[in-house]
Formats: C-alpha cells, sequence, structure tokens
C-alpha cells in the first residue's frame, strides 16, 4: 500500500482521550506509554510513540481512511454515512444493526484495495444516476490525505467528454434538472425513467452529494437505508386505500384484480425506478414483479393513488357486448397502437414507417374508414334475449 502523509500529532491525541481506535480494520489500543498496532496484514505490540509513527507510515491509508469517516463525514449510524460508504463499496455492516446487510449483493473492498479503486474513481449507479467516488489529488489540494470528493451525472453520458456537458457545482441545480425530461414536459414521478441527460457535477463534497441525489430521487436514500436496517415501514395497498379521503375515499372499492393491472401498467422498471415492496396486504402478495431498482417503494405512490380513483370509477361501470366490423388486419393494428402508446413509443415511429400499425398514417386512414364523422368509432350494442 502507498504511503500517504496523516497527522499524527492528532492520532496520539485521540488515543490520549479514548484509548482505543477501531475501524475498518485498523485496531491501535493505548496501554500506558505503549501501543498496540493490528491491521488485517500483521500486529506488532509493545510499540512506544516514535515507533508507532514508524509502523503506521506504510500503513497510513488505514489512518487517513479512519480521519475522513470519523471527522469529514461523521454522522455513525446515518442514511447520509451510510450511502456514502456504499458509493465506495465501504463495509456496511458495521452503519447497520445486522451482521451481514442483506439488500446490497455488491462486494465491499477493504482499505487496500478500495485505495487503489478510489484512485482510478468508484462508479455507481443509482437510478438513472451515476456515480463516482474518488480521493483528492494530495499533490494539487488543499485536503487531507483520503479526503474524498464524488462526480455526478446521468447514465446515458457515462461516455460523454466532460466539455459537451452542462457542468453544474451547485446542488440545488438538480432540483430544477429533475423537473421536465428532455422534451420539456413536467415529470410528476421523479422517480420515473425520463430524467434528463447533458449535465454533470463535478467535485463534490460528500454532503453536496447527498443533497443532489435528495433532489433528483427524493428519500430514496432514507428508505434505502432503513431497508439496509430492517426498519423500513411498508404500507401495502388496501392500508393506503382505505385510509383515504374525500374524492379519493372510493379507491378501497377498486377490485383486488384490477390492483393487478394497476401495478402492471405502473410500478414496473419500465415506468418507475424504485423497487415495490408494497403488496396488496400483508400476506396477500401482488402476482406482479416488483421490480429490480437499487431503492424500495413502501407505499403507492400520490400518482397512483390518483389514477387509482379514475380506474374505480372505469371498473364500476358494467360490461357491455358490442359488435364493429374489422378485418384481421385491422384488429392486429388496433392492438399495435395500444401497444405503441402504452409503451411510450408513439414519437419513434417515423411517418414513412407505414409498415407499423401505429404510424400515423395509418392510424389516420383507420381512422377516416371506421370512424363516423362525430369521431366515434362504429360500433353497435348487442343485445341478447
Amino acid at each position: 500500500m502507498a504511503t500517504a502523509e496523516f497527522d499524527f500529532d492528532a492520532l496520539l491525541e485521540t488515543l490520549e482521550s479514548q484509548s482505543t481506535i477501531a475501524f475498518d480494520g485498523l485496531r491501535i489500543e493505548r496501554d500506558g506509554e505503549t501501543y498496540t498496532l493490528e491491521t488485517p496484514e500483521s500486529e506488532q505490540t509493545g510499540l512506544e510513540a516514535d515507533d508507532l509513527e514508524v509502523a503506521l507510515e506504510p500503513r497510513a491509508a488505514y489512518v487517513t481512511n479512519w480521519r475522513y469517516w470519523q471527522e469529514t463525514v461523521g454522522g455513525e449510524g446515518t442514511a447520509r454515512r451510510a450511502f456514502l460508504r456504499w458509493c465506495e463499496r465501504a463495509p456496511l455492516a458495521a452503519e447497520t444493526d445486522a451482521d451481514e446487510p442483506s439488500t446490497t449483493a455488491d462486494e465491499s473492498l477493504e482499505v487496500p484495495a478500495r485505495y487503489d479503486a478510489l484512485r482510478e474513481g468508484v462508479d455507481r449507479e443509482w437510478g438513472q444516476l451515476c456515480l463516482t467516488a474518488r480521493l483528492v489529488d494530495d499533490a494539487d489540494a488543499d485536503d487531507p490525505a483520503g479526503e474524498r470528493v464524488y462526480d455526478l451525472w446521468h447514465v446515458d453520458d457515462a461516455d460523454t467528454d466532460l466539455a459537451d456537458l452542462e457542468v453544474y457545482d451547485d446542488p440545488r441545480d438538480a432540483r430544477d434538472l429533475s423537473t421536465t425530461d428532455d422534451d420539456g414536459r413536467y415529470r410528476p414521478l421523479k422517480t420515473a425513467p425520463t430524467l434528463v441527460s447533458g449535465w454533470a457535477f463535478i467535485g463534490l463534497s460528500g454532503a453536496e452529494l447527498v443533497e443532489a441525489v435528495g433532489f433528483f430521487y427524493p428519500a430514496t436514500i432514507a428508505n434505502w437505508h432503513r431497508e439496509l436496517r430492517g426498519t423500513l415501514d411498508v404500507d401495502h395497498w388496501l392500508e393506503t386505500a382505505e385510509r383515504q379521503t374525500g374524492i379519493y375515499d372510493v379507491i378501497d372499492e377498486l377490485p383486488r384484480e384490477a390492483v393487478e393491472w394497476m401495478t402492471e401498467a405502473c410500478c414496473v422498471d419500465s415506468q418507475c425506478l424504485r423497487r415495490r415492496e408494497w403488496q396488496y396486504d400483508e400476506g396477500d402478495d401482488l402476482e406482479v414483479d416488483g421490480g429490480d431498482g437499487q431503492f424500495p417503494c413502501r407505499e403507492p405512490c400520490s400518482l397512483v393513488v390518483a389514477a387509482a380513483r379514475k380506474w374505480t370509477v372505469l371498473e364500476s361501470e358494467e360490461e357491455h357486448t358490442y359488435e364493429l366490423e374489422l378485418t384481421t388486419s385491422e384488429l392486429n393494428q388496433l392492438e399495435e397502437l395500444i401497444d405503441a402508446v402504452a409503451e411510450g413509443r408513439t414519437d419513434e415511429i417515423r411517418e414513412a414507417d407505414v409498415y407499423d400499425g401505429a404510424n400515423r398514417y395509418r392510424a389516420r386512414y383507420l381512422r377516416a374508414k371506421r370512424f363516423d364523422d362525430e369521431g366515434s368509432l362504429e360500433a353497435q350494442e348487442r343485445h341478447d334475449d
């Protein structure tokens, strides 16, 4: 491991006050005027202060790592600290009540390997965000050794030259960037996979990174941390629906099978980056997969609740049988049209691509042929005797 400068006098002062330092593989104990130094690579006992300083020189990364997390970051046990450790693949067990956190399948890195990785930059993905944790270049910075900085940009821009991106340094700018999509349309759901690209935040502090991520994806870090600790409080559909009042009081009447259709429509990876953890009710799971998102969804969101009100009204209508005349190709075209709208593909279909059933001219032709002058589909209700 490469050497790095550290404040040995500050280390001794800490040992004077608490006699033991134990963090991320480093353990130093003071016993009167002598010290014991232990790392995963070796153990030395009976060291005097001068000997301890010499022994620590090739293991300085352990000391600067301890200083960064205890002094710069602090907040032991907080979501902010756990998230920053996740960003650089540091072990998370110390940030939870569990011996082995079960919510992250990523292999953690111990200090030597982690410092090697941080010199190159450790990349992580959080929804549509790409995050890079890296060590400050000690030769060009006034910061203490071991200090980290963080870069943030859209995953689609991972291979884009920085000169071609709009660079920001204020985390509050993330609020404006997350407001509209690439077409300038308002994004009512912040975790929808429609985040605009073409920007970057460079050289953020840990606190600034957490603030920026919070503007892009509100509450995701807090809920991820609660899940990590085993304290995520989940409100299932029935519980959420039954506590609604006013115009939304009716949504608890939505049939269970319609709730299945609703989650298939709204709560899948293609529509929302959160991983749905709520079910129909406690012990009554929905069949629709909850998704693979990094951060959990603990309750039906306001967008789902609002849509459920409309579906509750629609599902209360009686079904009727209608007869209309269609060719087989026209029936197939209706299926293609619905699928294109549902998957948001209409903007991708070119005007010249008349072989696609959702082509604009194909749709206009079908309307001219099968709709009446008032714009209604020519269909007749069938009454069975």
